[in-house]
């Protein structure tokens, strides 16, 4: 099962990586520092949720 987390932090990660890439084609250093944020924010964000299906699973 897929929780809210999980699909958040999937989308945040997609989100970063279109504009780090819009950043590096636009030279744009702050786009593209922005991108590189919101794929970490992603990253955290769904390993919040995968680790709410462990514990969830293991009850």
């Amino acid at each position: 099962m897929v929780n809210k987390d999980q699909v958040e932090g999937l989308a945040k990660q997609a989100k970063g990586a279109v504009k780090q890439t819009a950043g590096k084609v636009l030279g744009d250093r702050k786009m593209q520092a922005e991108g590189a944020v919101g794929k970490v924010a992603g990253k955290v964000q769904k390993g919040v949720g995968d680790a709410r299906e462990t514990v969830k699973k293991a009850l």
